[in-house]
């Protein structure tokens, strides 16, 4: 087992022995319930269904409510398949903790990144913007010429413009986990992860 569901609960600080401050993002990383447990024989490969954030009965569908009830726990929020190499010691209702990881591991975090709306090409790309001289008091921020005359006529797709920012899923690689605190399933990674507090991140270790 590598991976785990956890909430981003924001960022903070911890200080080193010789004074260094060291930015670090707290995640609450369990318990993972085990929802699902997928062999061989049966869907053609090993792989652990996890799920984290209990919901009320009433506001989960009915699909839901049946998954849970098969595995004996209340239906969760959030569902995550792991790959695993065998699926021995993992029963349907088993709670997994933070102490899967320990200081020092290298974790990659996948979340979905902050929505920040429609945004032009100097926030959205790093545009330079346009020049202050000559008169120009209203194109500072424009993006300026797309580069097309008669031929082809056309804006070729993927050209950078303005346009809808962040909202996607992201991944973060490669993050030092600083703390491990099992009694809490706290773990603090050093760095920043995708999403504002509260969103849902998955962690995997590298």
């Amino acid at each position: 087992m590598n991976a785990l569901l956890g909430k981003k609960l924001g960022m903070t600080r911890f200080f080193s022995e010789d004074g260094t401050a060291v930015p670090v993002t707290l995640i609450l990383a369990g318990p993972n319930v085990v929802m699902q447990v997928k062999t061989t024989e049966k869907e053609g490969y090993n792989a652990v269904q996890v799920g984290f954030g209990e919901r009320k009965e009433r506001t989960a569908k009915k699909p839901a409510l049946g998954h849970a009830k098969k595995a004996g726990v209340a239906p969760m929020r959030r569902l995550s398949e792991v790959r695993v190499d065998s699926t021995e010691g993992f029963a349907l209702g088993q709670q997994l903790g933070v102490d899967l990881f320990k200081p020092g591991d290298r974790v990659d975090v996948s979340g979905v990144s902050k929505g920040l709306g429609f945004q032009g090409g100097v926030r959205r790309h790093g545009f330079g913007g346009g020049s202050k001289t000559h008169g120009q008091s209203d194109r500072w921020r424009a993006p300026g010429s797309l580069g097309q005359s008669s031929y082809p006529s056309r804006v070729f797709k993927g050209l950078r413009m303005a346009g809808h920012m962040g909202n996607e899923k992201t991944t973060v690689r490669n993050l030092l986990v600083h703390m491990v605190d099992p009694e809490k399933n706290v773990i603090a990674v050093r760095g920043a992860v995708p999403g504002k507090k509260n969103s849902y991140v998955k962690i995997k270790k590298r």
